[in-house]
């Protein structure tokens, strides 16, 4: 169990506003589907549920935390709902609050996702004790802004030419800056950047574009490159979705600018744009076009119906391209990812002739 003084914030989801916690005196906590904790949400929660959502709830039966001051989840798929009803049975004396967030980007949901924003950071500042200044928020953006800016120079290299490492670094990366303090977070990736510049070894690995929901464990992404794979870029929410940049233009609301941001920033395959719903494929296509690479590899968790909706729109897009694509499912943890070494490199070597 994890153990300091840092006033931590739980979340669960890419979309939360982290420049919300962090404004009213928090450390943003991501409780990341990892460790080894014995499975018991299945005490509360239905075998053939999410298991993102099993395995956090995991972690809070059996105190892998570090000690929270309160939990945001948002209201993202029905799983999170009972993972939010869950929470209180499991721990009743935590301080919870679900926040919903809309499914599309457009103006009503903008000014929806704003007033729930609203909601949020008045919730905080009742934890707190402090009210939460507008000029705070403002602040607390401009740093993440920040932070945003040094990950894409990581992963502008990362794509380029690779970084020492690779993707097991990256993602260690990724954990250390949402599960601990901003500063320490900001200071950790810009003394990465200036050694940027070290040589590394040339990988021979096969090119692989990686899209989906959770991947956090950066055992993972070790077992890709022992099975001939080199991960050029990726797109998972637990990666570089976490980290975009939001425009601030000075003028419009900050709520606003804010929710629009978040609603815009790299989408997961639950969020939507009405009009071209399949839109998805276009963008894993588009993404992994970019980075050159000679083959895609969807890895979501089990029983996630907006991944399974869209998995055959993304396959053919990608088939009418030329590029093969692996699909593989997981429940969050290294035993059952591991299973699918066999069809990694099977992949791989298809790839290779």
């Amino acid at each position: 169990m994890v153990s300091d003084k840092v006033s931590y914030i739980g979340f669960t989801c890419s979309y939360t506003p982290l420049a919300l916690i962090e404004a009213a005196g928090y450390t943003p906590y991501r409780i990341l589907p990892v460790g080894d904790s014995p499975d018991q949400a299945g005490q509360i929660l239905h075998d053939n549920l999410c298991p993102h959502v099993k395995r956090v709830l995991d972690r809070a039966l059996s105190n892998d935390l570090p000690e929270l001051d309160g939990v945001v989840l948002l209201n993202s798929c029905d799983a999170m709902r009972r993972l939010a009803d869950a929470w209180k049975k499991a721990r009743p004396a935590d301080r919870i609050i679900l926040i919903g967030l809309p499914m599309t980007t457009d103006d009503s949901a903008v000014a929806y996702f704003e007033r729930e924003l609203s909601r949020l950071v008045d919730t905080l500042g009742q934890w707190s004790g402090r009210a939460v200044s507008i000029e705070t928020v403002r602040a607390s953006i401009k740093k993440y802004n920040q932070l945003a800016v040094l990950f894409e120079s990581v992963r502008n290299r990362f794509v380029g030419r690779g970084i020492i490492g690779g993707a097991v670094r990256l993602q260690g990366l990724y954990n250390m800056a949402v599960t601990r303090p901003f500063s320490e977070a900001y200071q950790t990736i810009k003394g990465f950047i200036d050694d940027l510049n070290s040589p590394i070894a040339e990988d021979t690995g096969i090119p692989i574009f990686l899209f989906g929901n959770v991947l956090p464990d950066p055992e993972a992404f070790g077992l890709f490159e022992s099975c001939g794979v080199r991960i050029v870029d990726e797109d998972l929410c637990t990666g570089s979705r976490s980290f975009a940049q939001i425009e601030m233009d000075g003028e419009r609301k900050i709520f606003s600018q804010l929710a629009r941001g978040l609603l815009r920033r790299p989408r997961c395959a639950r969020t939507l744009i009405p009009m071209t719903p399949g839109a998805i494929a276009g963008e894993v296509l588009s993404r992994a076009t970019a980075c050159r690479a000679r083959g895609v590899i969807a890895c979501t968790a089990k029983f996630c119906d907006p991944y399974i909706a869209r998995i055959p729109g993304v396959r053919e897009a990608l088939r009418k391209a030329g590029l093969p694509m692996l699909h593989i499912e997981g429940d969050c943890t290294m035993r059952s990812f591991g299973q699918h070494r066999t069809r990694i490199e099977a992949f791989t070597e298809m790839l290779r002739r």
